[in-house]
């Protein structure tokens, strides 16, 4: 009796071991070897209605310190967006929260329909992990060649997420493809955010489209529409801010 219950109390155990052995990190591949980095840059963006002077807000921001992008919204001719970035985000609750609430913030209409919260992740074949979280989204956000921006919420249908393995990486590479096509030619450049559990409405991701035009911008999301994700594995897309950039941060180092 003794020695099960000394068994039943194994701390080596099988069970334990899985339990106590979750990994959270992004995975990568170079030169053929597994690599991993457990961090990952987190992307907020808020909209807000009611802004008599964008001036004031980009000084606000600037003088915070915000990491990020003010735009002026195609679709309000009073309304701005912010996208803001931290690897911690804590940051988002404490200094980012305190900017919002003072003024020009204050004053102005918040938009909850466009409220985004993300995260960057790895697929598991990117060489360069700080490249592929940290320093390519940044760069984007903060090109000054990028001056139109659209970014919007998606959900995929959960018949998705029961394909095949293989199914889903023929729908997601047909998707992906066209993005690369825009991006090589200098048209488009997306940054794809996770949002699993981040939000109100269970989206899965946050994209953000980001080029020199706004017709291109356009386009792609006009021929995604033809692929097999967009037609038939998402069940909402959307809001669509449409803006373009007033002010960007000093890019770090």
């Amino acid at each position: 009796m003794t020695n099960k219950r000394a068994e039943a109390n194994e701390p080596n155990s099988e069970l334990e071991k899985k339990m106590t052995s979750i990994d959270l990190s992004e995975k990568g591949m170079k030169e053929g070897r597994p690599v991993s980095l457990d961090r990952r840059l987190f992307m907020k963006f808020t909209a807000f209605g009611s802004c008599g002077d964008a001036a004031k807000a980009i000084h606000t921001l600037s003088e915070a310190g915000v990491e990020g992008a003010l735009y002026v919204d195609t679709n309000d001719p009073a309304g701005i967006g912010v996208i803001a970035c931290s690897e911690d985000p804590e940051y988002f609750v404490t200094v980012l929260r305190d900017v919002f609430n003072q003024k020009p913030f204050h004053a102005m209409t918040y938009k909850s329909e466009f409220d985004m919260l993300g995260r960057t992740y790895s697929i598991g074949y990117e060489p360069d992990l700080e490249d592929t979280l940290f320093e390519k989204p940044r760069y984007k956000i903060l090109n000054p060649e990028f001056s139109w921006a659209v970014w919007y919420p998606l959900q995929r249908s959960k018949d998705f997420y029961v394909l095949p393995e293989a199914k889903q990486r023929q729908i997601l590479a047909e998707h992906g493809s066209i993005g690369k096509r825009y991006g090589f030619a200098g048209l488009a450049a997306d940054i794809r955010l996770a949002c699993h559990g981040l939000d109100k409405h269970d989206n899965d991701f946050i994209i953000g489209l980001l080029g020199p035009n706004l017709f291109p911008l356009s386009a792609v999301v006009q021929e995604m529409r033809k692929t097999e994700q967009t037609s038939q594995y998402l069940d909402s897309l959307g809001p669509f801010f449409v803006g373009k950039v007033a002010w960007q941060s000093p890019k770090t180092d």
